[in-house]
């Protein structure tokens, strides 16, 4: 029987429960979880380079038992992440959901058999709300 990759990407910056949701949800539908770390310079789509250097939102990331290995990921292109891990799932949050982007992944995983999944997403808390947060104190 083959196994199912799943593969989940993000900056995960100041971590979360919206991140540790999404890796929680990822895999609990695949057999093995790839996270992909946006570098800084793949993140400037946030429009300010993350708090909290790579080096150490890897660390974090691969510490999480949901997460079987945990790259750097250099593009939202994902169709690269795809050629090198060989995923089968997409995992993205629903606020991707019917954006260009989200679209573009839809059709571009359709053509590999890749399924995207989109997950719920955390609502009350995101990193940007978080650093607000913290602004303000």
């Amino acid at each position: 029987m083959s196994q199912i990759i799943g593969y989940a990407s993000g900056v995960f910056d100041l971590f979360h429960i919206g991140h540790l949701n999404l890796l929680r949800h990822a895999r609990a539908q695949c057999d093995r979880l790839v996270a992909g770390v946006l570098t800084d310079e793949a993140s400037c789509h946030k429009g300010r380079p993350p708090v909290i250097p790579l080096k150490e939102r890897l660390d974090i990331v691969r510490s999480m038992d949901y997460v079987d290995e945990a790259i750097v990921d250099h593009t939202l292109e994902k169709m690269d992440a795809w050629q090198e891990v060989g995923f089968h799932r997409l995992f993205k949050g629903d606020d991707w959901r019917g954006t260009p982007r989200g679209e573009q992944w839809e059709r571009d995983f359709a053509s590999v058999g890749v399924e995207v999944v989109y997950l719920p997403y955390t609502v009350h808390v995101s990193s940007t709300k978080l650093r607000q947060l913290i602004q303000q104190l």
